[in-house]
């Protein structure tokens, strides 16, 4: 009976060790609180650690007076160096707000970006074009990919018998399209200008110079065409 009560005595013990060692009150030891405790600082906020009530002396920090809205990284990518940031894909964006911007779009024959760099833009914009759509769109732009010729996958347009123009591709690659998904998330703005305009000038013609390097030219007929 004595060896009975020890036995639970002993075992009700290491429970309440185990137990208190584990309370918020006092937590045990850890190597890397800033990854145990993470916490969503606010950039234009005095940073604190989540594990503690003392200011964060983290060296960035103190030099940025104690906010954690940091620049970039050097040697890192900057998203919208062309600084032509526009609204990416909305996923709330009804059919008839799609539509009418779609038609917007259109209007737009000439990209935002410095008709200087023209050459340069079309040159990248085939490498993206030919790393990002090809696979559907086919490298001639006839629809004709390696996807579409697998029978994976079809209806895929014919750039030569769309009415298409630099801005209605570029908001599709922005915004998505029937089957095809917006491209947003895998290019920069500016890259999809440089792809839209890609587009433009290797199969349907030629692109329209712009006007200036800070705006998209109107033109002043609208087409409704249903697809990029």
């Amino acid at each position: 009976m004595t060896k009975n009560i020890i036995k639970i005595t002993a075992i009700l013990g290491f429970a309440a060790i185990s137990l208190s060692s584990c309370s918020k009150e006092n937590p045990p030891l850890v190597y890397f609180p800033d990854m145990y405790y993470p916490v969503a600082y606010d950039p234009l906020m005095k940073a604190e650690d989540a594990y503690s009530t003392h200011e964060n002396e983290i060296p960035a920090f103190v030099k940025n007076n104690g906010a954690t809205g940091l620049g970039p990284v050097n040697g890192t990518v900057v998203h919208d160096k062309d600084a032509v940031a526009d609204v990416a894909a909305n996923d709330r964006m009804t059919p008839d707000t799609y539509n009418a911007g779609y038609d917007e779009s259109k209007t737009i024959t000439a990209s935002p970006l410095n008709p200087a760099n023209q050459a340069k833009d079309l040159e990248r914009g085939k490498v993206l074009f030919d790393r990002t759509c090809a696979a559907c769109h086919g490298t001639a732009g006839d629809g004709q990919g390696p996807i579409v010729v697998s029978g994976a996958y079809s209806g895929v347009p014919k750039y030569a018998d769309r009415e298409i123009t630099v801005g209605s591709v570029h908001y599709v690659l922005t915004n998505g399209r029937n089957a095809m998904g917006s491209y947003a998330g895998q290019l920069t703005p500016g890259d999809r200008w440089r792809v839209a305009m890609y587009v433009m000038n290797a199969f349907k013609g030629g692109i329209a110079p712009a006007a200036t390097p800070a705006a998209a030219v109107a033109s002043t007929s609208v087409t409704t065409s249903p697809q990029k």
